[in-house]
C-alpha cells in the first residue's frame, strides 16, 4: 500500500495540536554548538525550509534531540559513522516533477506535461549516530546576560521598513492602512515575546498586494481564510524566531486559534504544507529585504 506522505504528515502535527502542543515551538530549549536555537540542520550545515522544520522540530521534541543535525543512513556511513542498530528515523519530503508525454487520440500530436510530486525519505538525528565528526556532538558555547533590546532583531525588523505604530495593548496588521500595530516593548515580559510577536505580525504585513499579494478567501474573523492566514503567520514567525536565534513563549492568545486550525488540517491533507510554503516565503522575502538596507547604509 502506497504511503500518503500528505496525510501521515498532517496526522502527526494533528496529534500533537490536539494534545494542546504546536511543535514550532517546543524545541526552544535547544542547546547545542550550533546556537541556541536553530533551524533543523542537513549534514553540510544548511538549515531544513517549510513543512520539514515542523516535522524535524516534533521529532527532537518527542525523542530529547538536542542536536540541530539530521543526516541518511548514507551520509552517515560516507562520514564514517553508523546509524545505531534499532534506530527508527523521521520522515521529511521534497518536491518534484516528471515530465509525461501524452498523445492526443484524435489529431495524434504529442504534448508533454510536467505533473508535480511530493516523494519522502527517512533522516536520523546525529545523536542516533555513533562515530560521527566531533562537530556534530559539540557542546553549548557559554550563554551571555540577554539584553534589553536584542541588536540582530533591532537590525533585522529596521531593515524592514515597514511602518510600526507602538502603544495601545493589541498586536495586529491593519492591512487598510498598511500599518503594524504593537504594544509599547515595556509592555511585553520579555525581549524574546516582543520580537517573535513583531515577527508574527510582520509576517502578515506581506500579505499586502504590493508584496506577496496572499489572500486565502478571507471573509469574516474566524473563517478558514482566516485561520489559515493565522496559521501563516504562527509558523512565519516561528522561523524567524529561529533564524534570529530568539527564544519565544507561547502567546496567551494562540491558544484560541488551535480549534480553528484541526477544523482546517482535518479538511485538507495537505493544509499544512500550503501553509508551511507560505511561511518560508513571507520569511525569504522579509531577509531579502535585509541586503539592499545594508547596502544604502555603507553607501
Amino acid at each position: 500500500m502506497r504511503t500518503d506522505v500528505y496525510q501521515t504528515i498532517t496526522n502527526k502535527i494533528v496529534a500533537d495540536l490536539e494534545q494542546g502542543i504546536r511543535p514550532w515551538l517546543k524545541p526552544w530549549s535547544v542547546e547545542h554548538a550550533a546556537g541556541r536555537i536553530t533551524r533543523p540542520l542537513r549534514a553540510n550545515g544548511i538549515p531544513y525550509q517549510g513543512v520539514n522544520v515542523l516535522m524535524l522540530w516534533t521529532e527532537a521534541v518527542t525523542k530529547g534531540y538536542a542536536a540541530p543535525f539530521w543526516m541518511t543512513f548514507k551520509q552517515a556511513i560516507d562520514l564514517g559513522a553508523h546509524v545505531r542498530k534499532g534506530e527508527q528515523g523521521c520522515l521529511v519530503v521534497y518536491a518534484d516533477r516528471i515530465r509525461r508525454t501524452e498523445r492526443n487520440a484524435e489529431t495524434g500530436e504529442e504534448t508533454e506535461a510536467e505533473i508535480p510530486f511530493m516523494k519522502g525519505y527517512t533522516v536520523f538525528n546525529v545523536e542516533q549516530i555513533d562515530d560521527l565528526p566531533a562537530h556534530f556532538y559539540a557542546a553549548p558555547p557559554p550563554r551571555a546576560e540577554p539584553l534589553q533590546r536584542i541588536e540582530r532583531a533591532e537590525a533585522f525588523f529596521a531593515a524592514i521598513r515597514a511602518e510600526v505604530h507602538h502603544g495601545g495593548n493589541r498586536a495586529c496588521y491593519v492591512v487598510s492602512q498598511d500599518r503594524i500595530d504593537l504594544p509599547p516593548f515595556e509592555a511585553f515580559r520579555d525581549p524574546e515575546s516582543y520580537y517573535a510577536t513583531r515577527a508574527h505580525e510582520t509576517i502578515h504585513w506581506t500579505r499586502h498586494e504590493n508584496r506577496l499579494n496572499r489572500e486565502f478567501g478571507r471573509k469574516r474573523w474566524g473563517d478558514e481564510g482566516y485561520a489559515m492566514e493565522e496559521l501563516v503567520a504562527e509558523l512565519g514567525s516561528a522561523f524567524l524566531s529561529a533564524d534570529l536565534e530568539l527564544t519565544p513563549e507561547v502567546r496567551d492568545d494562540h491558544a484560541a486559534y488551535i480549534a480553528s486550525w484541526l477544523e482546517v488540517l482535518k479538511r485538507d491533507k495537505r493544509a499544512i504544507f500550503t501553509a508551511a510554503s507560505y511561511a518560508q516565503r513571507a520569511a525569504d522575502f522579509l531577509h531579502g529585504l535585509q541586503q539592499p538596507a545594508r547596502e544604502e547604509v555603507a553607501a
